[in-house]
């Protein structure tokens, strides 16, 4: 699946630097030594020599070795392109949240070997937070009431862009507000900075002007944002959706129709924890996020449906914690994979599972995993599920 080209419009811009640096993938073909060129004005290797002399070329040529990849296998592309020049090297990608900016996993986690990382919630001024308690177990899960505790986009370009910078793995900042303005003048400090590969919108975000009702609830509200941070960055953007939404479907297409690169579904859905002598709420916060395999037949909805909605990429992101998640979602219409809450517990099972999906490819006889996407959709459009088909007779 490949994102669309499309007109924005309004007046031409200029050209900016590209940011986007092309990966090198885990899984790579070997078998033949790389060929070193000369220095100039140095003479000719042996070997080119040889190949230059006039001697005939062997009657029979010699066996050549089985092209093979890094791990003896069969070669499978993994890359992933997501529009707008963002090509990740394979489809797992670091969701928002779990490794923060990055540096904070840097000595733990082989960062070359994602597909991509997406950044905690940057806003344009700092926040501190919700007060603890910030998390609390479910069934099935993690109930998350962090906040949107970060420095502000100017500490962050700060601090960590020139690390972004160096990295091969293409970094996506996630990015959050309660008004389009907002939102606007950090897409502006972000353009044309090294290391930022794009912008994701979570669109979860209260919307000061509509009544404090998140945007992604309401297609025309999500249309209006995506529009105006649209014209203000050549970037590439993903829309980060809810399932909250009646109808995600239409808020999808709004986002396409409004210049969205991708969409990543799903964010965390709102729930509540009682404290353990149920005099209240587990949570500061009272209401914190669904994370963790509970959010999974959710996601994995939301992306079935909305694969069947918009011709752009779709970021399946909701209990991914084993390849058969990774797999579930591909099947459903995701073009790439988030991994979240689970790599608090173990945070190279990204790369793991980027390794994983490449055994799995060769499982199945398929050298491109475009090939396991979308493999569940159905021949004709599915009605959606705001129909209540589970009580249909």
């Amino acid at each position: 699946m490949k994102a669309k080209r499309r007109v924005v419009p309004g007046a031409p811009k200029p050209q900016r630097t590209p940011t986007i640096r092309r990966v090198r993938p885990a899984i790579r073909p070997v078998g033949s030594k790389p060929v070193v060129p000369s220095s100039p004005g140095a003479p000719p290797s042996s070997a080119a020599s040889a190949s230059s002399s006039s001697s005939p070329a062997p009657s029979s040529p010699a066996p050549s070795s089985p092209v093979v990849d890094a791990i003896g296998g069969r070669p499978v592309s993994l890359e992933v392109d997501l529009g707008r020049g963002l090509v990740l090297a394979n489809p797992v990608i670091a969701a928002s949240g779990p490794f923060g900016y990055g540096v904070e996993v840097a000595e733990l986690v082989d960062l070359a070997r994602l597909g991509g990382l997406v950044t905690r919630g940057t806003t344009l001024k700092p926040r501190a937070g919700n007060a603890g308690p910030r998390t609390a177990e479910v069934a099935a899960g993690l109930l998350v009431g962090v906040g949107l505790q970060n420095p502000g986009i100017d500490a962050v370009l700060e601090r960590y862009a020139p690390a972004w910078a160096r990295w091969r793995v293409p970094v996506i900042v996630n990015l959050c507000g309660e008004s389009s303005g907002d939102l606007v003048d950090i897409v502006r400090r972000l353009e044309g900075v090294p290391g930022v590969a794009g912008v994701e919108l979570n669109l979860s975000c209260t919307n000061a002007r509509g009544g404090g009702v998140a945007f992604g609830l309401d297609a025309e509200a999500s249309r209006s944002l995506v529009s105006a941070v649209r014209r203000a960055t050549d970037l590439p953007l993903i829309a980060k959706v809810t399932a909250a939404a009646a109808d995600v479907r239409a808020v999808a297409r709004a986002c396409e129709e409004a210049g969205a690169d991708a969409i990543s579904a799903i964010n965390t859905l709102p729930g509540l924890a009682l404290a353990a002598d149920r005099t209240g709420p587990a949570l500061g916060s009272v209401y914190g996020g669904i994370c963790g395999p509970a959010l999974k037949p959710v996601a994995l909805r939301v992306v079935f449906e909305v694969a069947q909605a918009v011709d752009v990429p779709v970021i399946g992101i909701g209990g991914v914690a084993t390849i058969d998640d990774v797999l579930d979602l591909l099947a459903v219409g995701a073009a790439a994979v988030g991994v979240g809450v689970a790599a608090f517990a173990d945070p190279m099972l990204p790369v793991r599972l980027a390794d994983e999906l490449a055994d799995a490819c060769r499982a199945r006889g398929v050298g491109d995993v475009a090939d396991l996407v979308g493999t569940a959709q159905p021949k004709r459009l599915s009605p959606p599920s705001t129909r209540g088909a589970e009580y249909a007779r």
